[in-house]
C-alpha cells in the first residue's frame, strides 16, 4: 500500500463523495469530504491536507475559483480538478491555477489511486522542501518569545532523531504542532503521520484501534482491519492523551514497544512494525505513576526526550502575532476582506490569561473573521467576547483587570461628552443600550 495521505474531497454530489471516499478509504487514507468550496475553506483554515479532489461545477464557488484560496490556505497540498465536462479548457485553466493535475468523472479506480499517490508525494516533498528551508516554524509554531523560541531550537534539534518523545502540556497550547513539526523534520517525512486520541475513544475500542483486528474477533468485525501501529509503519504515530490509556492497553503497548511486534485483536499472526512515537498529555504522569494509574516502565520508554510545551498566559509577546495569523487565515477561508487589529486590541489580548490556551485565541479571532464588519478590530470588539467566559475560575483575575480598563475607558469619553450617553457610545463603537447597562455595571455616575 502507498503512503496513507490526508485527502479532502470538495464535490456536491453525494454518491460521487461517497464512490471517491470508499476508493481513497480502501486504500488507507483518512479522507473528509464537503459539498462546497466554502465548506473546504473552513476545513483547511483548521486542518492540513495532503491532496485535493475538486469538482468544477460547486455550488457558490466554482472550483476554479477557489483554487487560488486553496493556495493560499494549503500551499503544500496538491490539487487534482475532477469534472464531468469533457471541455479541456478548463483542465488548461486549472493548470494555470495551481491544480496538480485535472481527471473526469467517473475516474477509473485504479487511475485515481495512482494519481492521489502521486500527487500525495508532491505534497510531502513540498512541505519537507519547506521544512528544510524554513526550520519548524513552517508548521505552525509561531512565537518570538524566549520560551517558544527555546522550544523550537528543541524541535529542530530532536526532529531528526528517532528518539521517542514525550510534548507535556495544557490543553489547547499546541502540542500536536509540535509532533507535525517532529515528523516533519525527521527522516520519517516522507512516511506517515498516524493520530490517536487515547481519551476520545472508549476503552473497549481502543485496543482494537491501537492494534488492529482480524474479522470475526468480535460482533461487527466483518472484515480484518490495520491498528493505527501498523498503520504508522516507517512513520510517526501520534498518541495524543497518553494518559488516558488504560493499564491493559499500557501494557501491550509497552510489549508492542520493546519487540517491535504485535498481534491484531482476535489473531495469531505477529506483524512487525517500524514507527516513531511521539506522545502527549496534559496530566501530571509522575503523580499518575505514584497512583499506580499509569506504568513507570511504560513512562520511561515515552519520555526518552522531554518536550514542554508553555501555556499561552506565559509568553504574552507572541498572542499578537498569534491573533493576526489566525484572522488572516480565517478572513481568507470565510472570503472576508483582510482586517487589521488596533492598537487597543491588541493591548486587551496580551492582558488577558487565556486559560484556553492557543485553542482559545484561535476560535476568537474566527469568531472577528465572521462577525467584525469593519476592516479594523477594535478592543470594544473583543471586551464583550472576553467577559463572556463567566464562571472559569482562572478567568476571573482577568476579568478584573478588563473590567478596569473598560471602566476606564467609559469614564474618559463620558468627560470628553460632557456627559452625552449618545455621544459617548459612539466614541466607545457600542450602542447607547449597551454603555446603559456598563455604567449600571460599573456604578458610574453622568455628571
Amino acid at each position: 500500500m502507498s503512503e496513507r495521505l490526508d485527502v479532502l474531497v470538495v464535490d456536491d454530489e453525494s454518491d460521487i463523495r461517497l464512490m471517491l471516499r470508499g476508493t481513497l478509504e480502501d486504500e488507507g487514507h483518512r479522507v473528509v469530504d464537503v459539498d462546497s468550496a466554502e465548506a473546504a475553506f473552513r476545513h483547511l483554515a483548521e486542518h492540513a491536507a495532503d491532496v485535493v479532489l475538486l469538482d468544477v461545477n460547486l455550488p457558490g464557488t466554482s472550483g476554479l475559483d477557489a483554487l487560488p484560496r486553496f493556495a493560499e490556505l494549503a500551499p503544500d497540498a496538491a490539487v487534482i480538478v475532477v469534472t464531468g465536462e469533457k471541455d479541456v479548457r478548463n483542465g488548461w485553466i486549472a493548470a494555470q491555477r495551481g491544480a496538480f493535475d485535472f481527471i473526469q468523472k467517473p475516474p477509473d479506480p485504479g487511475a485515481l489511486v495512482a494519481q492521489v499517490a502521486e500527487a500525495g508525494r508532491l505534497a510531502r516533498g513540498r512541505r519537507a522542501e519547506a521544512a528544510a528551508e524554513g526550520g519548524a516554524d513552517d508548521f505552525g509554531i509561531l512565537g518570538d518569545s524566549p520560551a517558544m523560541q527555546a522550544l523550537l531550537e528543541q524541535v529542530r534539534r530532536v526532529g531528526p532523531s528517532q528518539g521517542r518523545v514525550l510534548v507535556t502540556g495544557e490543553n489547547g497550547s499546541g502540542k500536536e504542532l509540535v509532533a507535525h513539526a517532529l515528523h516533519a523534520l525527521s527522516k520519517r517525512a516522507s512516511g506517515p503521520f498516524v493520530k490517536i486520541n487515547c481519551a476520545a475513544i472508549p476503552k473497549d475500542l481502543l485496543e482494537s484501534e491501537l492494534f488492529g483486528y482480524e474479522k470475526g474477533a468480535f460482533t461487527g468485525a466483518v472484515q480484518s482491519k490495520k491498528g493505527r501501529l501498523e498503520l504508522a509503519d516507517q512513520g510517526t504515530l501520534f498518541l495524543d492523551e497518553i494518559g488516558d490509556l488504560s493499564q491493559d492497553s499500557q501494557a501491550k503497548l509497552l510489549r508492542a514497544i520493546e519487540t517491535g511486534e504485535l498481534e491484531r485483536v482476535g489473531g495469531t499472526r505477529t506483524v512487525k512494525f517500524d514507527v516513531r512515537i511521539v506522545s502527549a498529555t496534559n496530566k501530571d504522569l509522575l503523580g499518575a505513576i505514584e497512583d499506580k494509574t499509569f506504568r513507570e516502565d511504560l513512562y520511561y520508554r515515552l519520555n526518552v526526550v522531554p518536550l514542554h510545551v508553555p501555556p499561552l498566559r506565559e509568553r504574552r509577546g507572541d498572542v499578537p502575532l498569534l491573533a493576526e495569523h489566525f484572522l488572516e487565515r480565517f478572513c481568507a477561508a470565510e472570503g472576508k476582506p483582510a482586517k487589521r487589529l488596533a492598537d487597543d486590541a491588541r493591548q486587551v489580548l496580551e492582558e488577558y490569561s487565556w486559560p484556553g490556551n492557543v485553542r482559545e485565541l484561535r476560535n476568537l479571532m474566527e469568531r472577528v473573521a465572521i462577525l467584525v464588519e469593519a476592516d479594523e478590530v477594535r478592543g470594544t470588539d473583543l471586551v464583550t467576547w472576553i467577559e463572556s467566559t463567566e464562571g472559569r475560575e482562572d478567568a476571573v483575575g482577568l476579568r478584573g483587570e478588563i473590567e478596569r480598563r473598560e471602566a476606564d475607558a467609559i469614564k474618559k469619553a463620558l468627560e470628553s461628552a460632557a456627559g452625552n450617553v449618545t455621544q459617548a457610545a459612539a466614541a466607545l463603537g457600542i450602542d447607547r443600550t449597551n454603555l446603559h447597562r456598563k455604567l449600571r455595571k460599573y456604578g458610574i455616575q453622568r455628571r
